[in-house]
């Protein structure tokens, strides 16, 4: 059931701008647009057209800049005048699509719709209708559900709504889990079983947001059901927890053998970026991204990483640095939780060659001095120093 394609649709000018503390101004989103395009995603959403002027400008132009052929979609309420607003601000793109969203969650249409089904369906109907009227025949119109994770309750119904924008000239599908409130599968049975119902009458989109810390294990597994393009935002942004993690995604996929288009040198130097434009800090431990994600101070991992630093495939590596565009290498750190493989690969790295009894003996003066020191990692010059002396006055 696996697409042959898979879209990488970024939402960062949208769902990630709208959830900083201070949004981009219009040359940040600039240049945030050229690092998209510096990455080749599949498609881009630029914003929010309708909500004020400034945001109707900004996607205006950022869809004049788009390269050919590259899809700018753009986000409407079930609205005819903001969905005419929004066609006016995106349609001098090349590739202009129309991105209607509106709720189809049973708690989500009693208290905060509260109108009936009926209502629910006609107002996707003539949303979608009217939308199809001033795009034309040749561009794309991408309905979402919104809370479409939370629709379990009223699943047929939902069915029924996805059908009814299809009919009416939707032939993208978007299946957002809003908020994250259930396991993974759960979504991607809701996924499978939305793929089965409406078959090839319109692609299937992804748009998971990571409450729960699972969007992008949701997204990478609805590919696998059928979905054929994924939203996905840089760093990680977006309301709440944020939206799933283009670098995650792509990467992930890619280790599983799927084809993509995304520039994957480009990933490091756009994540740095990002981080500066928002202000907001890549966490030593994050994904892909992160400053220790290459360190290793476990004496069985420095083991296992010596063997293979130079191998593609390492020992304790996913993936080498420099295929997402570092330039830092796989580092071997000495703590009391290392091992003899460390010193004499950290000793080595200067050219120092020592014998066994005499890395050994290293090992237990370095151990001892980082476990009174409160467990402090050892340095590599401070290794060097001990080398010599213990060396020169054995």
């Amino acid at each position: 059931m696996k697409p042959k394609t898979i879209h990488i649709q970024d939402v960062t000018l949208r769902d990630g701008n709208q959830a900083l503390k201070r949004p981009w101004t219009l040359n940040e989103k600039i240049e945030v647009f050229d690092l998209l395009v510096s990455l080749n995603v599949d498609g881009i959403e630029v914003g929010f057209p309708s909500s004020n002027e400034s945001e109707f400008f900004t996607c205006q132009v950022l869809s004049k800049r788009a390269p050919k052929g590259k899809p700018i979609a753009a986000l409407s309420r079930a609205n005819e005048k903001e969905i005419s607003v929004t066609w006016e601000a995106i349609q001098h793109a090349d590739s202009p699509r129309m991105h209607i969203v509106y709720p189809v969650s049973d708690f989500s249409i009693k208290h905060v719709l509260k109108i009936s089904e009926k209502e629910v369906l006609q107002k996707i109907k003539s949303s979608v209708s009217f939308a199809r009227s001033i795009v034309g025949s040749n561009h794309q119109i991408q309905f979402s559900g919104e809370h479409f994770g939370d629709a379990i309750q009223n699943f047929e119904f939902t069915k029924l709504a996805f059908m009814t924008a299809i009919e009416a000239g939707a032939n993208i599908i978007n299946l957002p889990n809003t908020v994250e409130r259930y396991r993974p599968m759960i979504f991607v049975n809701m996924v499978k079983e939305i793929r089965e119902s409406i078959g090839d009458k319109a692609m299937i989109s992804i748009h998971t947001h990571n409450d729960l810390g699972m969007a992008t294990a949701t997204s990478v597994e609805s590919v696998y059901v059928g979905a054929e393009q994924i939203e996905v935002a840089l760093n990680g942004l977006g309301e709440r927890a944020g939206n799933t993690n283009l670098y995650e995604t792509v990467i992930a996929l890619h280790q599983n053998g799927e084809s993509l288009n995304i520039q994957f040198d480009r990933i490091y130097p756009t994540a740095k970026r990002i981080s500066e434009l928002t202000g907001i800090p890549i966490g030593e431990k994050t994904p892909i991204i992160g400053e220790d994600i290459f360190s290793h101070r476990s004496g069985i991992h420095q083991d296992g990483v010596t063997k293979t630093m130079n191998q593609t495939k390492g020992a304790y590596r996913t993936f080498s640095p420099e295929f997402v565009g570092r330039f830092d290498k796989e580092t071997i750190s000495f703590t009391n939780q290392s091992g003899h493989k460390a010193i004499e690969f950290l000793l080595r790295q200067k050219g120092i060659e020592v014998s066994k009894e005499e890395i050994h003996h290293l090992f237990s003066v370095a151990k001892s001095i980082s476990s009174k020191e409160n467990n402090r990692e050892i340095t590599e010059t401070e290794l060097v120093e001990l080398s010599r002396s213990i060396l020169t006055y054995q």
